[in-house]
């Protein structure tokens, strides 16, 4: 197929890279990925080996222990691994976009000291504790709250749908809270949302029973409980009161990612589609001879095309230093609703087969609704693109 040729305009070195690691993906994660689903269990082995091949390290750069890659370099990974496996795919940009990369954009020496390292090699994980059961999209809505007594913090409160948060190697979980009330320039009442990162095993940190998900059913995914949680004031990741907007440059980096993911699901249902439309028989023929066939499938691979250039543009702008947040959300946006109807179209190429679990297709079905939610869902996005139209 077409898209398992080097990609037009990526370097030698980055085309190198995606095909290393899909490789790696059909060779390692496509035998265990029906089971790691049908287990609800993240693999901590293949974690460990995507370690290895340093992932988890790729857009940081070697003088903080990562590879030196660019993020469009982690978002090509992230989409190859993708193609088969979204859960591992999610973990991995969990991993690097809301457990690594706030650490070391916005940790001291010392934090990044302590757990930068095993972050970026794989070792462990981290996670970012931001969704609440009434502070989503809304995030001002924040109820966890963080109280300094001392040289310690107090945190209480609960969240939600925490990625990473409950494994046997994760680290910590940075916890977005209300650490003060204020009133901002026009008198208004506000919250100061800070970010304060709790180790796991702290006492009155609890981390609850793992969700039962409609999909991406091995990825890590817990609600948290802290009760009268104490850890120290040099805890505080990031100035105080800037939690929540150095979150959402943050964000803006995750939907790219996510984006890249989306396209990699996206391809995986076209790449199924295509061989399956060659096999199977019908009337004598293969499906694949018949004309709403073919044309259902040029439409796949469309939509593949077009999310892939949209979540390169963004990526390319985020590695240049130059703003981004639109095209994120173009990107997000597009890419998404591509993972969607190419999952829709595949399953229906499939028919009954494209309904089991075992069909990678099936797979791609359930898990693909999830990418119009997570990392803002797709009606932020459309309020993104609108206001930078100056609309809404």
């Amino acid at each position: 197929m077409n898209d398992t040729a080097p990609a037009y305009g990526l370097s030698d070195e980055e085309n190198e890279l995606a095909g290393l690691v899909r490789t790696f993906t059909d060779e390692v994660i496509a035998p265990i990925s029906y089971q790691a689903d049908r287990d609800h269990a993240l693999p901590l082995d293949v974690v460990a080996r995507m370690g290895e091949l340093g992932l988890f390290g790729l857009p940081f750069p070697e003088e903080a222990g990562g590879q030196g890659g660019s993020y469009l370099t982690f978002c090509l990974a992230v989409e190859a691994i993708a193609r088969v496996d979204q859960s591992l795919a999610i973990t991995l940009e969990a991993a690097v976009g809301l457990g690594a990369m706030p650490l070391f954009r916005f940790g001291t020496a010392e934090q990044k000291a302590r757990w930068l390292p095993d972050l970026l090699s794989g070792r462990a994980l981290a996670g970012f504790g931001l969704t609440e059961p009434e502070a989503g999209s809304d995030a001002g809505a924040t109820r966890t709250t963080a109280v300094l007594d001392g040289d310690e913090w107090v945190i209480n409160g609960t969240k939600q749908f925490i990625t990473n948060s409950g494994t046997d190697i994760t680290s910590f979980v940075a916890v977005s809270a209300v650490t003060a009330r204020v009133t901002d320039a026009s008198g208004k009442p506000r919250a100061e949302i800070s970010t304060i990162i709790v180790p796991s095993g702290t006492p009155g940190f609890t981390v609850e029973p793992a969700y039962d998900k409609v999909g991406w059913r091995a990825s890590d995914t817990h609600p948290l409980t802290f009760d009268n949680v104490r850890v120290p004031a040099a805890n505080l990741l990031g100035q105080r009161g800037k939690g929540f907007t150095n979150f959402l440059s943050t964000l803006d980096e995750g939907r790219i990612a996510v984006a890249a993911l989306a396209t990699g699901a996206a391809e995986g249902c076209l790449e199924e589609s295509v061989t399956y439309a060659k096999q199977r028989v019908v009337f004598g023929v293969p499906i694949a001879e018949h004309q709403f066939i073919a044309f259902t499938i040029a439409r796949m691979r469309s939509r593949v095309h077009t999310s892939r250039l949209a979540w390169h543009d963004a990526a390319r702008r985020r590695d240049a230093g130059v703003p981004f947040a639109e095209q994120a959300a173009i990107a997000k946006l597009v890419a998404s609703d591509a993972a969607m109807l190419n999952a829709r179209d595949a399953t229906q190429i499939f028919g009954g087969y494209g309904f089991m679990n075992e069909s990678v297709v099936g797979r791609h079905y359930r898990d693909s609704k999830i990418l119009e939610i997570g990392e803002g869902t797709n009606e932020v996005q459309l309020m993104i693109i609108a206001r930078s139209l100056g609309l809404g």
